[in-house]
C-alpha cells in the first residue's frame, strides 16, 4: 500500500457528506456495525474518546453537587404508562421484554428508553419531608430506542448517555436547576471541552420533551449545514410528581407535590465532534478529549534504528507526565502511511524524529489543525506542546464559531425561507406566530423544525408562514 491510499479510502466530505461520515467512523477505528440492526460496537479508540468526554462532563456535574447512582434497565409497563403524554411520546420507540426464558411475564417490561418513570417511582419512596429535598442524582447508562433509520453515534437503537433527575420543593428551584445544567454545565462542556459552539434556547411545545413543562436545548451546526441537538434540560413541573406520587410535607406541615427536572447528553456528541471538526483527511479532535494528544513517529533506517528508537522512547517517557502519548514503532508500515493514519484519527500533534533531528537535538512537529511542520528544540518541547494544546482547542472552537455565525440567516419571506433551507441550509432566524399549525405546515413543506426560540426583543415581526403579527423570534433548521 502506498502512503496516499489510506486517505483515498474515504469519500469526499464536500461531495458525499453522509458517506464521508461513515467512512471516517470506520477508518478512524471509532466504531463498527454488528449483526443487530442499529447497534454498534464502540471500539477501543472510540471508547477512549467517550471516556474522556464522560470524565469532563462528570466532573462538571459533580461540581454542582450532583451524585451518581444507577437505576434498573427494565421498567414495568404499569409504571411507564402513568404519565400519559410521556408514554405517548416514547411508545413508537419502546422495546418490550415479554418472556423470561420460556415463561411469559405477567407484565411486560420496557427496556429503558429514558428513566423518569422508574426514578419517579423510587423518589416517591424516598421523599417525605421538605428536609429530603433537593434530590440531585445523575446516572451513566445505556438506553434503547427502536429507531427506524440509524447511523453510528448519531442515531442508534442502543446508545450510551447520562441522565440527571432531580426533585425540588418549589417551582423556582426546579427552574434554576434546569437553567444551571443548561448554561453552567452543558454549554460550558460542549463549547469549552468539545470546542463546539451552540445556540441555546427553549423548545416549542411541539418539540419539547414528552411530559415536560419546558425543554431547553443546545443546538449545534454540523459540517453539512444540518443541525444536531447536542443536549437538553427539562423542567418537568409537577407532572411526573403527580403521576408517581412524589409528595412531601413542607415547612408548614402542608402536603405538596415535588417539582422535578431531567436532563441528558449522549454518545451522539461523538458524532458531533466528527461532523463539526473533521475534514477531507479524517478527524480533528479537541485536545481536551483526544484519546492520544501526541503521537511520536520515529523515522527509522537500518544503521540508526536502535538509536532513534531509544530517543523516541525517551521522549515518550518525558512527555507522558503531561500528555496522552503514543509511540508508533511499528516496523510493518512506512512513516508516510503512519502520518496518514494518525491524521485520520485526529491526533492533535504528531512528532517526527530521525537521525538528523537527533543530531540537532530537535523534533519535527505537525499540528493536525493546521498541517504545517515546525522544528522544535527538545528543550522547548513541553512548553511548546502545552501552548499548542490550548491553541488547537481554541482554533477548533473559533473556526466552528465563525462557520456557525456565517450560517445564521434572517428572512421574513417564506419563498426565500424554502430556498435557503434547500440550498444553503444552516439556521434560519425568523418570526413565528406561536400557532403549532403553522409550525407543522412548515415542517411538512420543508422538513425544517423550530430548533429553539431566540431571545425575545422589543422588535416585532410577521409570522413567516401565516403573516400574523409575531413576538416569537425563532431558529429553524433541518436536524439529525
Amino acid at each position: 500500500m502506498n502512503d496516499g491510499e489510506f486517505v483515498k479510502e474515504i469519500a469526499s466530505k464536500d461531495e458525499a457528506f453522509s458517506r464521508w461520515y461513515t467512512d471516517v467512523v470506520k477508518k478512524a477505528d471509532l466504531a463498527d456495525y454488528t449483526m443487530v440492526k442499529g447497534c454498534m460496537v464502540i471500539k477501543p479508540y472510540g471508547y477512549s474518546l467517550w471516556e474522556n468526554m464522560k470524565q469532563c462532563l462528570d466532573d462538571k456535574i459533580k461540581a454542582t453537587g450532583h451524585k451518581n447512582a444507577y437505576f434498573p434497565l427494565f421498567i414495568p409497563e404499569s409504571l411507564l404508562v402513568r404519565e400519559a403524554e410521556h408514554v405517548e411520546g416514547f411508545a413508537p420507540e419502546v422495546a418490550w421484554v415479554t418472556h423470561g426464558g420460556e415463561q411469559k411475564l405477567e407484565e411486560r417490561l420496557a427496556v429503558r428508553p429514558t428513566s423518569e418513570a422508574i426514578i419517579g417511582s423510587l423518589y416517591s419512596k424516598w421523599v417525605h419531608s421538605w428536609r429530603d429535598l433537593p434530590i440531585l442524582i445523575n446516572q451513566w447508562a445505556n438506553i434503547v430506542r427502536w429507531e427506524k433509520v440509524t447511523r453510528p453515534f448519531l442515531r442508534t437503537t442502543e446508545f450510551l448517555w447520562q441522565e440527571g433527575h432531580t426533585a425540588h420543593k418549589n417551582e423556582q428551584e426546579a427552574e434554576e436547576e434546569t437553567l444551571k445544567i443548561l448554561l453552567e454545565v452543558y454549554k460550558e462542556y460542549i463549547e469549552k471541552d468539545l470546542a463546539i459552539p451552540v445556540l441555546v434556547g427553549k423548545k416549542s411545545n411541539n418539540e419539547k420533551f414528552a411530559g415536560a413543562v419546558h425543554t431547553y436545548t443546545l443546538e449545534a451546526l454540523m459540517g453539512d449545514g444540518k443541525i444536531l441537538q447536542a443536549g437538553t434540560s427539562h423542567n418537568l413541573g409537577q407532572n411526573f410528581a403527580r403521576a408517581f406520587d412524589i409528595r412531601f410535607l413542607d415547612e408548614n406541615q402542608e402536603e405538596q407535590y415535588a417539582w422535578t427536572t431531567s436532563w441528558g447528553t449522549s454518545t451522539r456528541l461523538v458524532g458531533g465532534i466528527i461532523m463539526v471538526h473533521g475534514d477531507e483527511r479524517g478527524l480533528k479532535l479537541p485536545p481536551k478529549v483526544a484519546p492520544i494528544q501526541v503521537v511520536i513517529v520515529p523515522i527509522l533506517f537500518d544503521k540508526t534504528k536502535e538509536e532513534v528508537l531509544n530517543k523516541a522512547r525517551e521522549l515518550e517517557r518525558i512527555l507522558s507526565d503531561k500528555f496522552r502519548v503514543e509511540l508508533d514503532d511499528r516496523d510493518e508500515y512506512t512513516p508516510g502511511w503512519k502520518f496518514n493514519e494518525w491524521e485520520m484519527k485526529g491526533v492533535p500533534v504528531r512528532l517526527e524524529i530521525g537521525p538528523r533531528d537527533m543530531a540537532q537535538n530537535q523534533v519535527m512537529a505537525v499540528r493536525r489543525d493546521k498541517g504545517n511542520k515546525t522544528v522544535v528544540k527538545e528543550s522547548e518541547l513541553i512548553t511548546t506542546l502545552s501552548k499548542w494544546m490550548e491553541d488547537i482547542q481554541n482554533n477548533l472552537y473559533l473556526t466552528a464559531k465563525t462557520r456557525l455565525q456565517e450560517n445564521i440567516r434572517f428572512t421574513d419571506n417564506y419563498n426565500d425561507f424554502k430556498d435557503i433551507i434547500e440550498e444553503q441550509k444552516g439556521f434560519i432566524k425568523t418570526y413565528w406566530c406561536g400557532n403549532p399549525e403553522c409550525e407543522d405546515s412548515i415542517k411538512k413543506d420543508t422538513k425544517a423544525t423550530i430548533r429553539c426560540l431566540a431571545e425575545e426583543s422589543d422588535k416585532k415581526g410577521k409570522c413567516i408562514y401565516c403573516g400574523k403579527d409575531s413576538s416569537f423570534p425563532v431558529y429553524f433548521g433541518r436536524a439529525y
